[in-house]
Parts: structure tokens; C-alpha cells; sequence
């Protein structure tokens, strides 16, 4: 073999390469993930597929960190209805909608994008946000749809927990009913905006925790939380929305959690 074929063969074969990495974060109206299937963000970080628990049958559609070894969920598409078989699907619609059908070609659980879609792609970001958009407009104010307005037990760093004023979107946090069962449990964790704006930690209607409200550096009942060199924190308030969120400064710390049972 002469060094120009040698060069061709390794030029193709990068191409090559690069080509399926482009794709692998992403799922077209034409495609589909399957059990055993799944998409990588792309850094790495964070992965989506199908997943059980234990030695549970029901099947998940789920995210999870893909560079733990623990392969921690940080979030669980159809959490109050799983599959109990491997024949479900995930696809994205012509119409721009995500949709998870059982065996029998049923839908079980759908994304609620109102806006009809040019070109619909679902795309796993590497924030672990799953985003629905019109091709590769990747301007998060043009997606039709994103995970990161639906959390489940875990805020990642860049989701707000809190109000869209606009769209009454709301956005708070609730516990899985076990460490094998992801459907919603007792517990949810949310920002209050009537009276005192605060975060309240309840068990069903019962409030358990109250963050105490904000003093413009940080919630009152948090006397630990200030700047510090892991993650930066803010709350908003305006005409639009309110919310608390938070940014990595230390990526070794990857998420804060509020666990299946909080019991403290």
C-alpha cells in the first residue's frame, strides 16, 4: 500500500468518525431509540436511553451521568407510566413532538411543544437539557420544548426552580417514591411566590422546611450559602419569571439532589 492510499484510508476513516459524532447527540423525525439504544451528549457528560431498576421489568426513559460509574438518573421522562416490556420506542414526530409508544404502537407519554416544528431534532446538550428544536436552531429561546421545564429529584446546574410568569410554568422539584420506583413520592421542593419569596420543602400538603426569604445575598434561613469557589448562585425576580439557580465553578461537584425520601 503506497502513502497516498494509506493518507485516503485515514482521511476517510476520520471523517468517518467525526461524522457519527456529530449525530450521536441528536435524533431526527427519522429515527428512533430502542431498548439498548442511546445518545451521549456532546462532552461526554451525559447520557439517554432506556433504562430498569433493580430487578424491576417496568422500562424508563431516562438521563443519567454517563462518566459516573454509578450511572446516576437526573431525569425520568415517563415516570408515573413505565413499559414492562423491551418493545417500546422513543421518536421524534414530523409535528415536533417527542413521544414514547409501548408495544402496541400506543403513546404513553409525549412532550407538550405547542409550536409545530421545521425540520424537528431532539437533542441531548451537554448541560444534560433534552431540547426539541427547529433543526439546528440552537437559540434556547426558540426551543419548542426542553427537560430542564419538567425536573424531576435532581437541579442541575443552569435549570431554574421556579415561575414563568407568562407561561404559569412551574417549575419545582419532587422526590421518587423509592430508590426502584422514579414516580413521583411524598416529597416536593419548590419556590413560593405568594407572601415571602422562599423555598418550601413539603411532605404532601405539610411544609417541612422554609428557606426564609431573600435578602439580596442570599435566602435567610441559608446562613451557609454565600460565594464560594465550587458554584455561583442567583435569584430572579422580574416582570417575566422568578427562580433560583445555580453554576458550576468546580465541575467535580456535578449536581445538587434532593433524594428519593427527604427525611431531615
Amino acid at each position: 500500500m503506497d502513502a497516498l492510499t494509506r493518507l485516503v484510508i485515514i482521511f476517510s476513516s476520520v471523517f468517518f468518525i467525526l461524522k457519527i459524532s456529530v449525530a450521536v447527540d441528536t435524533i431526527t423525525a427519522n429515527q428512533i431509540i430502542r431498548h439498548g439504544d442511546t445518545i451521549t451528549s456532546a462532552g461526554g457528560s451525559f447520557e439517554l436511553g432506556f433504562f430498569s431498576l433493580g430487578n424491576s421489568r417496568n422500562r424508563y426513559l431516562g438521563i443519567w451521568y454517563k462518566k459516573l460509574a454509578t450511572g446516576t438518573v437526573v431525569w425520568v421522562a415517563n415516570r408515573d407510566i413505565p413499559l414492562t416490556d423491551s418493545s417500546g420506542v422513543l421518536k421524534v414526530t414530523v409535528q415536533g413532538t417527542l413521544v414514547i409508544l409501548n408495544g402496541t404502537n400506543t403513546i404513553i407519554w409525549s412532550s407538550n411543544a405547542s409550536q409545530y416544528a421545521q425540520n424537528p431534532t431532539a437533542q441531548l446538550l451537554e448541560s444534560g437539557n433534552l431540547v426539541m428544536k427547529n433543526g439546528s436552531d440552537s437559540d434556547p429561546e426558540n426551543f419548542l420544548w426542553q427537560s430542564f421545564d419538567y425536573p424531576g429529584n435532581t437541579l442541575l446546574p443552569g435549570m431554574k426552580l421556579g415561575r414563568d410568569k407568562v407561561t404559569d410554568l412551574d417549575r419545582y422539584l419532587s422526590s421518587w417514591k423509592t430508590t426502584g420506583d422514579p414516580s413521583m413520592g411524598n416529597f416536593t421542593y419548590e419556590l413560593d411566590p405568594s407572601g415571602f419569596l422562599q423555598l418550601i420543602r413539603r411532605n404532601g400538603s405539610a411544609a417541612t422546611f422554609r428557606s426564609g426569604s431573600w435578602n439580596g445575598l442570599r435566602f435567610s434561613g441559608f446562613p451557609a450559602l454565600r460565594p464560594n469557589p465550587i458554584y455561583k448562585y442567583a435569584f430572579i425576580f422580574n416582570d417575566r419569571e422568578i427562580f433560583y439557580t445555580y453554576e458550576l465553578i468546580n465541575s467535580s461537584v456535578v449536581s445538587v439532589k434532593i433524594w428519593r425520601e427527604i427525611r431531615n
